[in-house]
C-alpha cells in the first residue's frame, strides 16, 4: 500500500460546510509532503452537499466521493470510505467544521509508536445535554470493555488502513473503533484536540437515541471480544 492519507469525511446535509471545511483540510494536507486524498461519503444528503462535493472534485483531482442512494448512517460511511482508501494512513473527521484540521499534524506525531491516535474532545463545545450523555456513554463503555478511552465519540482519528481495513463494521459499531483496532493488535493513544462550535447546520444525533442502540451495540461488540480467536502458533511451513 503507498504510503500517504486517505481522509475519509462522511457527509449528511452539510452543503454549507463542506467547501470550508475543504479549503481548511487541503492546506495542512499540502503541508505533510506525502500524497494524500479526500473522499467524501454523502450519506443521503437532501441539500446540495453532492453538488458541493461534486465541484470540488472537478476541480481538484485529489478529491473523491461515494454518493448513497438513502441515508444508512455513519457506520456505512465510514465502512464504505474504509474500503476505498488507496494509503498506508487514514484520517477520519466530521463534515460539520467542529473537527479543526490543524490538529492532524499533532495526531500524526504520535502515529508509528501507535497505530490509532485518537482525539480527545477535552474541551467540548457542545450543548449540556450532550455532554452529559457522552460522559454516560463513555463510562459505560469502558466498564464493558475496558479501552480506556475517554472520547470514543471524537470523529478525529488517525489509524494503520492495513489494520482498519480486516475489521468487520456494522451499524453503529464506529464507535467502537478503538477496542476494534486494539482487537487487531494496535497500540492506540488519545490526544487532546480542538472541538469547535458548529456555525451552520444542526446536530442530525440525540441522546436518547444513542443511549438505546449504543447498549445494543456494546453488549455485541462485548461478545466480539470475549469469543476472538487468538492463535499461538509454535511454528509453520506454509
Amino acid at each position: 500500500m503507498q504510503e500517504g492519507y486517505s481522509v475519509v469525511v462522511p457527509v449528511f446535509n452539510e452543503e454549507r460546510n463542506i467547501a470550508l471545511l475543504y479549503k481548511e483540510l487541503s492546506t495542512v494536507l499540502k503541508s505533510l509532503d506525502l500524497p494524500y486524498e479526500i473522499i467524501f461519503i454523502d450519506d443521503g444528503s437532501t441539500d446540495n452537499s453532492l453538488q458541493e462535493i461534486k465541484s470540488l472534485t472537478s476541480k481538484d483531482v485529489s478529491v473523491r466521493y461515494i454518493s448513497f442512494k438513502k441515508n444508512l448512517g455513519q457506520s456505512a460511511a465510514l465502512k464504505s470510505g474504509f474500503q476505498h482508501c488507496r494509503y498506508s494512513v487514514t484520517i477520519t473527521m466530521d463534515s460539520d467544521l467542529q473537527n479543526d484540521p490543524a490538529d492532524i499534524p499533532g495526531l500524526l506525531q504520535f502515529y508509528g509508536e501507535y497505530q490509532m491516535v485518537n482525539g480527545w474532545r477535552k474541551n467540548r463545545r457542545d450543548n449540556f445535554s450532550k455532554k452529559i450523555g457522552s460522559k454516560i456513554g463513555n463510562l459505560v463503555r469502558n466498564l464493558f470493555v475496558h479501552d480506556n478511552i475517554k472520547d470514543t465519540g471524537c470523529s478525529l482519528k488517525v489509524m494503520d488502513t492495513a489494520m482498519l481495513k480486516r475489521i468487520k463494521i456494522y451499524k453503529g459499531l464506529h464507535r467502537f473503533l478503538p477496542v476494534l483496532m486494539m482487537s487487531e493488535g494496535a497500540k492506540v493513544k488519545e490526544v487532546p484536540v480542538n472541538h469547535r462550535q458548529r456555525m451552520h447546520g444542526t446536530s442530525k444525533y440525540n441522546n436518547l437515541g444513542r443511549a438505546f442502540a449504543g447498549l445494543y451495540d456494546l453488549i455485541c461488540v462485548r461478545w466480539m471480544i470475549k469469543h476472538q480467536i487468538n492463535e499461538e502458533i509454535k511454528e509453520k511451513n506454509v
